[in-house]
């Protein structure tokens, strides 16, 4: 099963708490980021590996032109 980084965030974009799991499948993954949700977060980051799958609120363009720019855990 693949490996997943759960980022949730501040509003201010501090991280406030991380989840690494293996789901087995991206779907679960998001299943499991919402539901583990922390109190007081504003942003949700799925991640496998390097690549981000998920996140909540959408990134725009005009915010982070490049979603890839972004790390797990930073």
């Amino acid at each position: 099963m693949p490996a997943y980084e759960i980022n949730y965030r501040y509003e201010d974009g501090s991280l406030t708490a991380k989840i690494e799991t293996h789901c087995a499948c991206d779907k679960e993954a998001k299943i499991l980021a919402h539901a583990m949700r922390v109190d007081g977060t504003r942003r949700i980051e799925v991640w496998r590996e390097e690549i981000l799958i998920y996140a909540r609120p959408q990134i725009h363009a005009r915010i982070a032109p490049s979603a890839m720019e972004l790390r797990p855990g930073l």
